[in-house]
């Protein structure tokens, strides 16, 4: 069973930057592909990043390329998200999501947690942290 943990999220300004953080445990966080989504009020679920397990690639949603970063460090078990230039629309509650992909391979995984955390169709996810930006 694997256990998210979200943490950094503030209220901040248009033009400030906030770093988020999701640490797991309960399985071996290395073989789970990872996202970070968010969800506003009166707004539909979005995925706003994705890292994948093996070869650590990353897609993005349009609206937050060259503004935020998502990294993992398996060797602690997170997962971040470095977020730049925040603009009000980026307020909303950001959740990590994971699943477990040990038989895929790191091709294979390329884009998985992305089209399930679409569909609503993951694992695991954290208890949300709130990024209000003003």
């Amino acid at each position: 069973h694997v256990q998210l943990v979200e943490s950094g999220g503030d209220s901040v300004q248009a033009g400030g930057s906030l770093k988020l953080s999701c640490t797991g445990s309960g399985y071996i966080f290395s073989s789970c592909g990872m996202a970070w989504y968010r969800q506003a009020p009166n707004k539909e679920r979005e995925v706003v990043a994705e890292i994948n397990k093996g070869d650590d690639s990353t897609t993005y949603t349009e609206s937050v390329k060259g503004r935020f970063t998502i990294s993992r460090d398996n060797t602690k078990n997170a997962v971040y998200l470095q977020m730049t230039a925040l603009k009000p629309g980026d307020t909303a509650v950001y959740y990590c999501a994971a699943d477990r992909l040990k038989q895929m391979t790191a091709s294979a995984a390329r884009g998985v947690m992305w089209g399930r955390v679409r569909r609503g169709d993951f694992g695991y996810w954290g208890q949300g942290t709130q990024v209000t930006v003003s």
